[in-house]
């Protein structure tokens, strides 16, 4: 984990309670900033969120409130133009050595040569479970958006719309699955020049400073924790279908299109990597 993803200050052991919510996007009322100062402006009474880096310093904010399970959408336009040596990031993620973590990372690029989307999955401190991908459009000219969907089942990353990865739960292989921690909400923009671009070839070109990313239109359709007391999300309805939702064919038919078409490194074909086999979830899904 880099140190420019900070995390607040340990809790104390609780009893929860879990409340199912939606939260609609303001960021002044779900987010808090993190680091960086006056790097992260909140702007448009709330419903933007800009993120800056510079050479002194990077900037990053972190929601009020944590997680266990959700869909979860947000909105970003990626720094333009020469961003080679810059990560934006937007990610679930717990406390500790044995935390969970559900990422989306962006790596810059040279002006005219694509990000690389970078996800990541860690359960019970275990991560090492990356997927890299091509985008099909260019995410600095526009905001796209982003979803995590994190239920008991499955988590499945997706892109405007459209499925890219999905990481299922396999508890009962043996295979750990991120369910007991709840979450926060974080988004970082920071300079990881030394790995970043083209494997730390290329570094941060910093007379283009300050690089800018924005960030609209979060949603939150999720169990918040709120205090003591039992789980009120066990029970089915329609306001909390996404916690029983499942890839369908035309889903799982998205994915194989996106990883044929758009990835760019698997960890689980990686035998160069793991010489003494890849990872057991690899072998089946």
């Amino acid at each position: 984990m880099t140190p420019q993803k900070v995390m607040p200050l340990a809790l104390g052991v609780i009893l929860v309670s879990l409340v199912m919510t939606a939260l609609a996007g303001n960021f002044y009322q779900d987010f808090e900033v993190l680091w960086g100062g006056y790097r992260t402006q909140m702007l448009e009474n709330g419903n933007l969120c800009t993120l800056s880096l510079d050479r002194a310093s990077g900037s990053g904010f972190q929601s009020k409130n944590q997680f266990l399970f959700g869909k979860i959408d947000m909105q970003l336009k990626l720094v333009p133009g020469n961003s080679a040596g810059t990560v934006t990031t937007y990610y679930l993620s717990s406390l500790g050595s044995t935390h969970d973590e559900i990422d989306f990372e962006f790596l810059g690029n040279t002006t005219g040569q694509p990000y690389v989307l970078h996800t990541n999955i860690y359960a019970q401190g275990q991560g090492n479970r990356e997927q890299q991908f091509y985008l099909w459009f260019d995410p600095t000219k526009d905001f796209h958006t982003y979803s995590i969907l994190w239920n008991p089942l499955s988590i499945v990353f997706s892109v405007d719309g459209t499925p890219i990865r999905e990481f299922k739960n396999l508890e009962s292989k043996g295979i750990p699955y991120p369910k007991n921690q709840p979450m926060w909400l974080y988004s970082s923009l920071w300079d990881a020049e030394d790995w970043a671009t083209q494997g730390g070839r290329v570094k941060t070109d910093w007379s283009q400073a300050p690089f800018v990313a924005s960030f609209r239109n979060f949603n939150a359709q999720a169990c918040v924790v709120v205090g003591s007391g039992t789980n009120s999300c066990n029970s089915r309805s329609s306001s909390n279908a996404w916690m029983y939702q499942s890839l369908d064919s035309s889903g799982q038919a998205k994915i194989k299109w996106v990883q044929k078409n758009y990835m760019i490194y698997n960890y689980c074909t990686d035998y160069i990597r793991f010489p003494q086999g890849v990872p057991r979830e690899c072998s089946l899904v």
